[in-house]
C-alpha cells in the first residue's frame, strides 16, 4: 500500500525520545529469524548512518542549519543505535560480512529491476556482479577459516558464486564516476534508489574498514583491505549518479523522504512482529522529520517542499530473492568494463584502469588466494573431504 505525502504529520521530534532500555533490545536470532529480517536492519542502520553523516557535512557548511541539523541528527544517531544494536553476538564478524553481501546483492538487484532509468539501471547491475563476487570470497573464507556453511546465514535466498572477479575489479578513479541524474527532471524513484544504494555502499565500506585489522589470520586482512578498496569505489560511483548541483536543502529533505520510503517498507514487509513494531515508530518518527524539514524548506528556500516530492511514496523495494535476475545478469554482463562514465565490453576498458589494476595486483591478489579452488557445496569443505 502506497503512502501519501499530502498530509504528512508524524511524531513531532521534540517527543522523540529514547531510554537506554529502548536503545538496545533483544537481538535477532542467526539461525531462527528469517535472513530478510536481518537483511532489512542492516540495510536501515546503513540508511540511519548516511543520514547523520550528511548532516554532519551540512552542518559544516551552514552556519543557518545548524541548531535543526542537530536536533534532527541525535535523533537518527539514536535511531541507528537501535537498528544496528538488533544485530547480535551470535553472529562471528565474518558472518555479519556474508550478511552484508547479502544485503548488498539483494537489495541492488531489487533495484535495478525497478529502477526507471536505463543508464541507472546499468550502473546498479553492474556494481551488482561485483558484490556478487565479494560474497563468495567471503563464503571460501568463513568456510576455510571458521569451518561453517555461509548458506546458514543466507539461508538459500542467495547464490554462492563467482561474479566479475574482484582482483579485475580495481578501477582507476576516473572510471569509476557516473553520470548524475537531473534532480529537476528525474523519476522520484531514481532518487530514492540512489541514495539508498549509496548508503548501504557505504555502510559496509566503514564496516570493512573497522573489523579487517581486528582477524589475526594474514589472509583475512588482506581480503577485507581488498574488498573495503572496492567498496569505496562503490560509493564514489553510487554518489556520482545524485545530482550535485542540489542545494543543501534539496538534499536534506530527499534525505528525509528516502528514510519514510525504506522505513515504510519494512513495515510492509518484516514478519518478525517484535521488529515490526520497531519499524512502525521510527517510521512515524520520520515522517515527523520528513514535516519538520519540509517547514525548514519554506523559511529557508521559499519554496514549496511539494514541488520536489511526489503525491506519494512509490511501492517500496522487495524484500526478496532476486536470484533468477542475478543469474541472467551475470550470464550477460560479467565482461562489462567501464571507461569513465560508460560501461564497454572488455577489450575496450581504459588503459589508466588497467595500469593501476596490473600495479595493485602485483604482488598477488588476496582475492584469488583465498578462493583458490573453492565451490561452495552444502556443508564445508572439510566435511565432504570426511566423507570421501
Amino acid at each position: 500500500m502506497s503512502l501519501s505525502l499530502s498530509d504528512i504529520k508524524g511524531c513531532p521530534i521534540e517527543k522523540q525520545r529514547f531510554t537506554w532500555s529502548e536503545l538496545v533490545q533483544k537481538p535477532i536470532s542467526k539461525l531462527d529469524d528469517d535472513a530478510f529480517t536481518r537483511v532489512r536492519v542492516i540495510l536501515m542502520n546503513g540508511v540511519e548512518n548516511e543520514a547523520f553523516r550528511f548532516q554532519h557535512a551540512a552542518a559544516r557548511m551552514n552556519r543557518d542549519l545548524r541548531l535543526p541539523l542537530a536536533k534532527v541528527r541525535r535523533i537518527e544517531h539514536h535511531q541507528a543505535t537501535a537498528v544496528n544494536w538488533l544485530l547480535g553476538a551470535d553472529h562471528s564478524p565474518l558472518e555479519t560480512t556474508i550478511a552484508y553481501e547479502q544485503v548488498a546483492i539483494e537489495v541492488t538487484a531489487a533495484v535495478a529491476q525497478r529502477e526507471p532509468d536505463p543508464y541507472l539501471a546499468q550502473t546498479y547491475r553492474f556494481g551488482l556482479l561485483e558484490d556478487f563476487d565479494h560474497l563468495y570470497r567471503y563464503s571460501a573464507m568463513l568456510d576455510r577459516l571458521e569451518g561453517k556453511d555461509a548458506n546458514n546465514i543466507l539461508q538459500c535466498y542467495t547464490d554462492i558464486l563467482a561474479g566479475r572477479p574482484t582482483v579485475v575489479e580495481h578501477r582507476a578513479p576516473e572510471d569509476d564516476l557516473r553520470t548524475p541524474f537531473d534532480a529537476r527532471t528525474a523519476h522520484p524513484l531514481s532518487k530514492l534508489h540512489a541514495l539508498t544504494i549509496m548508503a548501504g555502499e557505504q555502510q559496509t565500506h566503514n564496516y570493512y574498514m573497522n573489523i579487517g585489522p581486528l582477524f589475526t589470520d594474514p589472509v583475512a586482512r588482506l581480503l577485507y583491505a581488498e574488498i573495503a578498496s572496492i567498496e569505496q569505489q562503490h560509493v564514489t560511483q553510487y554518489e556520482s549518479i545524485i545530482d550535485p548541483d542540489q542545494s543543501w536543502m534539496e538534499q536534506w529533505l530527499m534525505h528525509e523522504l528516502m528514510e519514510v520510503y525504506n522505513y515504510h517498507g519494512c513495515v510492509e514487509q518484516e514478519t518478525n512482529p517484535r521488529i515490526k513494531a520497531l519499524w512502525e515508530r521510527f517510521l512515524d518518527y520520520e515522517l515527523g522529520q520528513l514535516a519538520y524539514v519540509m517547514e525548514l524548506f519554506k523559511t529557508q528556500m521559499r519554496r514549496d517542499p511539494l514541488e520536489l516530492l511526489p503525491d506519494r511514496l512509490p511501492d517500496p523495494i522487495p524484500f526478496a530473492s532476486q536470484r533468477d535476475f542475478v543469474r541472467q545478469t551475470l550470464l550477460e554482463e560479467v565482461d562489462l568494463r567501464a571507461d569513465g562514465e560508460q560501461y564497454v565490453p572488455l577489450e575496450e576498458e581504459s588503459e589508466a584502469s588497467r595500469a593501476y589494476r596490473e600495479y595493485m595486483n602485483s604482488q598477488g591478489s588476496p582475492s584469488e588466494a583465498v578462493a583458490a579452488g573453492y565451490r561452495w557445496q552444502p556443508g564445508t569443505e572439510l566435511s565432504h573431504l570426511r566423507a570421501a
